[in-house]
């Protein structure tokens, strides 16, 4: 239904301000302010119902690049949209369609998701042979999500940051709706934000006390997935910077997910536990030049995407080079840097999250063409009086560059070298022990150039995008075929291994092989120099059936199966162990490089590596696949508090006997084997088996092995 767009209001209008961006409830109204360089005319709409006709339509004036409207007279819960008049020539970077419904760059809610009915959502001619190059003309207002006005007021009970020091991070990557959306959650609310706040004490017990929500910012649900009735399940598609997603909200009223989202993460930091946030500032949801036009394409796309042409269109093409997803948002230019620092500092100030996690993080740091270390971006987040006290994680890899150790000093950085090193370790596929050496230690080779510290690396060997650590060693071939991509999308160099059956089994030798693999993959991110995150729904075996690209399975696939608890309570056990025994001991956090070497200011080196006879390791031998070294917790063999960690990583298919170090007064016990079987896998503090004799010990194979030395004089 089209209908004349011209300034129809009885509402009490006032200039408004510039600053701040967004719809900003005020006393007696709401202030609207939205940026567009090259827009000729821009409309604030009005609606009572998300699919009703406007009640106003009202022209905003214009001060430079921004345009603003002070409305008296309404209030929280107002839903709005915005449309835009300008020029339409893609080719020249012009894509305003004043016949499409915008939602604000802004809104801090939307009332649902976009659904692209008869293409209505795109702003051309779907069916012109030139496709992008021609107008649409038809109106989209009715189906087109609107954003909501949003009142800040919350009570915070006293909220405070937890503020968990670096080394002390545990990190618990998980999807805030496949966590309890599954029926055996047993949550009053399922696969929403107060469904998540059930599952908290479950949480403690693990022992995590930071959980990284893959993106949670209003995401659209892909036309090629609305084609195939799939669903953009992780959410990395974003197009609400400041929005809760809504579909992981209760519905209870329009806007809630706001709310809802603040309960959450109060009642996480009530339980120690901190938040942070997956965001996805390097594309958006709006796609290529084929892509819908949702917001940013319709606002003033010249200003806030890269692009790129031919002689003939010189500014009709995307940019997607460094993020293979239809386009990349050009953070060269302020007004996306200035979007981008605003998001943040909301989610911060409004929402109280503790950090970020910044997918294909190399794109935000853009200068000129290329990454830089001192690009704007960085500098500025590194400098802001709010953003440089939250922690901040990068991907450090996008699809052109690898950028290890090239983030300021204080960020976290994922570390897809450990994944590599200990999988291909554990599996029997490495040349050798010295990559596994240095991984474990820290990836000391990647950071000390950059001035960084052990914690600055994020170990961890499954995420989100991949195998679950179940299915590491249970598939030797990725299973995508739901996908609808012909098995086609997903990574195929996944070094797995499926001990001898591809998926499931009822061969008891096998079950017991995998979890033996598990538990030496949990053992190695447990034990390691880092940041361990683990994989939500590992600590149990969670499956996806050897789907290693679960993007759009929002189902059984991909939720969290509480039933699985219960039949792997072995499993959960041992990584709740892991987690105490790393807590326990301080040399596994320490925040400094370990050294092998004796100085006159440590004259007891950190860390002392050996081969299985005592010898030094064979580090040029890609043979090797046993790995012994030996950790000190403290500088003084006087102090009877004194240990030492003695660890095996033995990945051979035999069995090999190992020459333990003597020390005198110091005997040696049994802390794990994995080669065990439930509860002999694992002694807990204070139940360590004694070694008799203590001069050696026989490891099995594909095996780690933990011996814990106690200073007893008195013995």
């Amino acid at each position: 239904m089209n209908y004349e767009l011209k300034h129809c209001t009885n509402k009490k209008l006032s200039t408004g301000a510039v600053n701040p961006r967004g719809a900003t409830l005020k006393k007696n109204g709401v202030n609207f302010s939205i940026f567009s360089r090259y827009a000729q005319e821009i409309y604030v709409l009005l609606f009572d119902s998300p699919e009703g006709n406007p009640t106003d339509i009202i022209k905003l004036n214009c001060s430079g690049n921004l345009w603003h409207i002070y409305v008296h007279g309404i209030t929280a819960g107002q839903l709005y949209g915005y449309k835009v008049k300008g020029p339409y020539n893609p080719a020249q970077a012009m894509r305003f369609n004043e016949y499409k419904l915008l939602i604000d760059p802004y809104a801090k809610a939307l009332t649902g998701k976009h659904r692209n009915i008869d293409h209505l959502l795109q702003g051309y001619d779907c069916n012109a042979e030139e496709k992008d190059l021609v107008k649409d003309y038809r109106d989209n207002t009715h189906i087109v999500p609107k954003s909501i006005v949003i009142d800040d007021a919350f009570d915070w009970q006293g909220d405070k940051p937890p503020a968990i020091p670096f080394k002390d991070l545990i990190i618990y990557e998980v999807h805030l709706k496949g966590f309890t959306a599954h029926y055996s959650s047993d949550v009053v609310y399922p696969g929403t934000y107060l469904g998540f706040i059930d599952k908290i004490p479950y949480l403690k017990e693990l022992g995590i006390n930071v959980v990284e929500f893959l993106p949670i910012h209003e995401f659209y649900i892909s036309d090629h997935l609305q084609l195939n009735n799939l669903k953009e399940y992780w959410g990395y598609n974003t197009i609400g910077y400041f929005a809760p997603e809504s579909s992981y909200s209760t519905g209870r009223f329009a806007g809630c997910q706001v709310e809802e989202f603040k309960t959450l993460v109060r009642e996480l930091h009530k339980a120690g536990i901190e938040v942070i946030l997956d965001v996805v500032f390097n594309h958006t949801g709006e796609g290529n030049e084929l892509g819908p036009t949702l917001c940013f394409k319709g606002l003033d796309n010249s200003m806030f995407y890269a692009l790129h042409g031919t002689e003939e269109y010189p500014y009709r093409y995307y940019k997607q080079n460094a993020t293979g997803c239809g386009n990349t948002l050009n953070v060269e230019r302020a007004v996306v840097r200035h979007g981008i620092l605003d998001s943040l500092r909301y989610w911060v100030k409004e929402m109280h999250v503790d950090g970020f996690r910044f997918d294909l993080a190399p794109v935000l740091g853009w200068g000129k063409g290329r990454f830089r270390k001192d690009s704007k971006f960085l500098n500025t987040i590194s400098n802001d009086s709010i953003l440089k006290n939250v922690k901040m994680i990068a991907e450090p890899w996008d699809l052109s560059t690898y950028q290890y150790g090239s983030f300021p000093s204080e960020w976290l950085e994922w570390n897809d070298r450990f994944r590599n090193t200990v999988r291909k370790f554990i599996k029997g596929d490495s040349k050798g022990v010295n990559d596994l050496a240095q991984v474990l230690t820290g990836s000391q080779e990647m950071y000390t150039v950059s001035g960084k510290h052990p914690y600055n690396s994020v170990n961890f060997i499954t995420c989100h995008d991949g195998f679950t650590l179940k299915d590491l060693f249970s598939y030797n071939e990725k299973h995508n075929k739901i996908n609808k991509e012909d098995n086609r999308d997903g990574s195929n160099n996944n070094d797995s291994w499926n001990c001898g059956v591809e998926g499931e089994t009822q061969d008891a030798e096998i079950i017991k092989l995998r979890k033996q693999m598990i538990k030496n993959s949990l053992c190695c991110l447990f034990f390691s120099l880092g940041t361990p995150m683990l994989l939500g729904g590992d600590e149990f075996l969670r499956t996806q059936k050897g789907n290693n690209n679960a993007y759009c399975q929002d189902n059984a696939i991909s939720w969290f199966d509480w039933r699985e608890l219960e039949k792997n309570i072995d499993i959960f056990e041992f990584c709740k162990e892991l987690i105490l025994f790393r807590k326990r001991f301080s040399i596994l956090k320490k925040t400094e490089f370990l050294s092998d070497e004796e100085t006159c200011f440590e004259p007891v080196p950190d860390v002392l590596w050996f081969g299985k006879n005592l010898e030094k390791p064979s580090w040029d031998n890609l043979s090797q696949k046993i790995l012994c070294y030996q950790l000190i917790g403290a500088k003084s063999f006087l102090d009877e508090n004194d240990y030492h960690l003695f660890f095996i990583f033995n990945a051979d298919t035999e069995s090999h006997v190992i020459q333990l170090p003597h020390y005198v007064g110091a005997k040696w016990y049994r802390v794990i084997d994995t080669s065990f079987e439930s509860p002999e896998d694992f002694y807990k503090d204070g139940e360590e088996k004694f070694l008799e004799p203590s001069n050696r010990y026989p490891t099995n194979p594909r095996s780690t092995v933990l011996l814990l030395g106690k200073y007893d004089f008195n013995g």
